[in-house]
C-alpha cells in the first residue's frame, strides 16, 4: 500500500466519517446482558462532545495517571484484566458489537471496575476530539484479517489508522497488535516497520512470545486450540522531535 498521505482514506466517507464493516448485532442477550446494556452502559458510554474536545482524563470518578485505549475489545477480557490490574489507569475501549459490549459490562461489573469507559461503536469516531498525545498504550487486538485481497482496505492496520493513532500517542506510547492470521501477521508488521511514527519494541522475531503482562483472551485461545499461532507485536511511538508527525 502507498505511503502517500494525500490519498483518500479507505476506510473514510466525506460525508458518514469512518466506514465501519463487520457484525454489530449478535444471538439475542440474556436478561443479565439485557439489564447490563439498559443499566449499566448508560453511565460507561462515551458519546461525540457536542462542541470542542474531550479531556479523556476527566471521564473517571478519580484522577487518573494515564489513559489506555483498546480499539474493538471483543467479549472484553484483555480490558477487564488490565483494568483490574493498573486501577490508576483510566480505559478506554471501543466497539461496535452489542454482545461485546454486554460481555465486558459483565466482568466491569462483576469486578467492581471504575475505571473502564465504552465508546459502543467505531471509536474512530472519537478520535478526532481527543487531545494530540493523550494515550500511554493502546490495543489493536485480533481484529478482522479480512484475508481476501480485496476486502485488504478494511483492515484495521492501515496507514490512515495508524497516523491517527500515532497523533493520539504521547511520545514513546506502546501501540499493541496482535493476530493469528498469517497474512495480516505479515501486513501488520509491514504496515507498521514502514510507518515512520512507530519502532519495533523488541525484535520482530521475537512476535510469537507473548509479553508477560499481555492478558490472554478467549479468542486467543480458540485461536491456539485450533493450532493457530499468533504473533504478539509491541511497537514504539517515536519522539516528535526525532523527526516523526
Amino acid at each position: 500500500m502507498s505511503c502517500d498521505r494525500s490519498l483518500p482514506d479507505p476506510h473514510h466517507s466525506a460525508d458518514r466519517g469512518p466506514i465501519f464493516y463487520g457484525r454489530r448485532h449478535g444471538k439475542k442477550l440474556r436478561q443479565r446482558g439485557q439489564t447490563l446494556m439498559q443499566d449499566l452502559l448508560p453511565r460507561l458510554a462515551l458519546s461525540e462532545p457536542g462542541g470542542g474536545g474531550l479531556d479523556p482524563f476527566t471521564l473517571f470518578p478519580r484522577p487518573v495517571n494515564a489513559v489506555w485505549l483498546e480499539v474493538g475489545f471483543g467479549g472484553g477480557e484483555h480490558l477487564a484484566a488490565q483494568a483490574e490490574a493498573n486501577p490508576d489507569i483510566g480505559f478506554i475501549g471501543g466497539e461496535a458489537f452489542v454482545n461485546g459490549i454486554a460481555s465486558l459490562l459483565n466482568h466491569v461489573d462483576r469486578r467492581g471496575l471504575d475505571n473502564v469507559r465504552i465508546y459502543p461503536g467505531d471509536v474512530r469516531h472519537l478520535f478526532p476530539w481527543l487531545p494530540e498525545g493523550c494515550l500511554e498504550k493502546a490495543f489493536v487486538l485480533f481484529p478482522d484479517p479480512w484475508p481476501k485481497k480485496r476486502h485488504a482496505e478494511r483492515r484495521f492496520v492501515i496507514r490512515g489508522n495508524l497516523d491517527a493513532l500515532a497523533h493520539l500517542m504521547r511520545d514513546g506510547a506502546e501501540l499493541r497488535v496482535a493476530s493469528d492470521d498469517p497474512t495480516y501477521i505479515d501486513w501488520a508488521i509491514d504496515q507498521l516497520s514502514t510507518h515512520p511514527d512507530f519502532v519495533p519494541a523488541r525484535p520482530i522475531g521475537e512476535c510469537r512470545r507473548r509479553p508477560a503482562d499481555w492478558p490472554p483472551t478467549r479468542y486467543e485461545a480458540k485461536a491456539i486450540a485450533q493450532g493457530r499461532s499468533p504473533a504478539y507485536l509491541p511497537f514504539i511511538r517515536r519522539r516528535r522531535e526525532d523527526g516523526a508527525k
